[in-house]
This record gives structure tokens, C-alpha cells and sequence, in this order.
């Protein structure tokens, strides 16, 4: 039974990120989120979701980028909509949704809007009610998909504390056993959120700033951070290739 919005997160925002191009998915003109699977752009699945848990469209920011215009004309009117005119990553784009939204959301949730189309609203209301109790300026959504591979892991500590995120490319083959992997879905304290992006550090080999440089600032910073586990790792699916794409359309076709 789908559990609906209690009144702590009607104060919450989201910033769903939705500027990349497809390239990988062999075409050179259609935003990634407006893909088909089951008929419906992908994006679509997560906007029901999160308003069948009574989230309302103003609390909803969708960073748009690429033939933004689409989306925008896809997706109608009623949303928050913020233009990342500079592609300067993924924790780029979370700081252009956050500037967007209202001033009285305190907290705020980050998905990429690609892989969170099967997404359920209760593991997000989950997610946001753990970072709430626990009062936490960073909460990760992690998972242990069945294939892990060309995925970073999340590295824990004795107490289950997460003590690092590493990418793909820094991998070892110890770590590479390892089977939780970061979704790329955070929530965020918004104060904590605008004071240590400015101390963020570019990705090594490119001039972008990512999502999980966060982990390291936090843990650098010693602040309050935690992580819970999707309980069902069918949730998160990526998106990043003919494979999977074909993939994600025949699970929502068949459902």
C-alpha cells in the first residue's frame, strides 16, 4: 500500500536533473529523459510516482539542458523549470535545480532523471523521512543491482558508516567485489548544500563537478552523513545504452 505524503514533506523539494543529451543512445537529437520505455518518456514515470504520493508540481524542479524546449513542451507547465546553460556536471546541475526552488524548502531531494523510472514512492519517502530523523546534511540512496559492472562502489566503515564513494575508473579488484553501488540519489540539507559546493573539487580528467564529490566534502568536513539501502535493487535501473534502454522498455512493457 502506497503510503502518502505526510505533512513534513510538503516542506521538501526535488530537483530532478534532465539536461543530457542521448548520445549513447544513438541519437543526436532527443533529450535522454524523453526516450520511450513502455510507450512514455522515461521522465514520465517518476512525476507519477512522486504525485501519487501527493508531492505537488510547484515542489518540483526539473533541470532541463538539451532541446530543453522538448522537455518543457513533453512534460507541460506547472513545474519549476531551470536552464543549466553551462554543462558543468551532475553537482552543477543539482546547485542550478536548487537556486530554482522555493526559499521555505529547507531540504531537498536530487534524481537523475534517467535511471529513477522505476522508482517507488514509498523507498523515496524512505529515504527523505531517514534524512530527516536522523537530522543528517547528506542522506545517499544506495543499492546492490545484480549487475554492477561499469559502476562505482560505496565503501563503508566497521560501524556501516560510508567512508568513501569510489568511481569505476579508480577501482581495485578488491573493491571491485564489492556490490553496493551510490544511485545518484541524495538529499541534501539546503544550508549545508550552499555552503560546501563552493569547496567541491572538479572531476579528475574533465572540468565537471559530480554528485558524489559530496561524499568526500562531507566526509572531510566530518558532517552528518548517512545512507540507506534500496530493499528492492529493481528500483534503480540505468539508462545509458541501446542494451538497457531495450531493457527498461520490455520490464514496463511487460508490467
Amino acid at each position: 500500500m502506497k503510503q502518502r505524503m505526510s505533512n513534513i514533506l510538503e516542506k521538501f523539494g526535488v530537483v530532478i536533473l534532465a539536461a543530457g543529451q542521448g548520445k549513447r543512445l544513438n541519437c543526436a537529437d532527443l533529450p535522454k529523459v524523453l526516450f520511450l520505455i513502455g510507450g512514455k518518456p522515461i521522465i514520465s514515470y517518476i512525476l507519477e510516482e512522486l504525485a501519487s504520493g501527493g508531492l505537488s508540481k510547484e515542489q518540483i524542479c526539473l533541470v532541463v539542458g538539451f532541446r530543453e524546449e522538448l522537455v518543457r513542451e513533453k512534460i507541460g507547465p506547472g513545474y519549476i523549470y531551470a536552464s543549466q546553460t553551462e554543462r558543468q556536471g551532475t553537482a552543477h546541475a543539482a546547485l542550478t535545480g536548487e537556486i530554482a526552488l522555493p526559499a521555505h524548502f529547507d531540504n531537498f531531494l536530487v534524481i537523475n532523471g534517467d535511471d529513477s523510472a522505476f522508482y517507488k514512492f514509498n523507498s523515496l519517502s524512505g529515504l527523505i523521512n531517514f534524512h530527516l530523523s536522523e537530522n543528517n546534511d547528506l542522506t545517499i540512496l544506495t543499492c546492490e543491482p545484480d549487475d554492477n559492472q561499469g559502476l562505482g562502489r560505496v565503501i563503508r566503515g566497521e560501524n556501516g558508516q560510508v567512508v568513501a564513494v569510489i568511481e569505476k575508473e579508480n577501482l581495485t579488484p578488491e573493491t571491485r567485489l564489492l556490490k553496493e553501488i551510490n544511485t545518484n540519489t541524495f538529499c541534501f540539507k539546503r544550508g549545508w548544500f550552499k555552503e560546501h559546493y563552493k569547496n567541491l573539487k572538479k572531476i579528475p580528467g574533465l572540468s565537471e563537478f559530480g554528485l558524489p564529490s559530496f561524499v568526500e566534502e562531507a566526509i572531510e568536513t566530518k558532517s552528518k552523513m548517512g545512507a540507506i539501502k534500496l530493499s528492492n535493487p529493481e528500483e534503480w535501473f540505468g539508462v545509458n545504452t541501446p542494451e538497457q534502454l531495450e531493457e527498461a522498455d520490455r520490464r514496463k512493457s511487460n508490467k
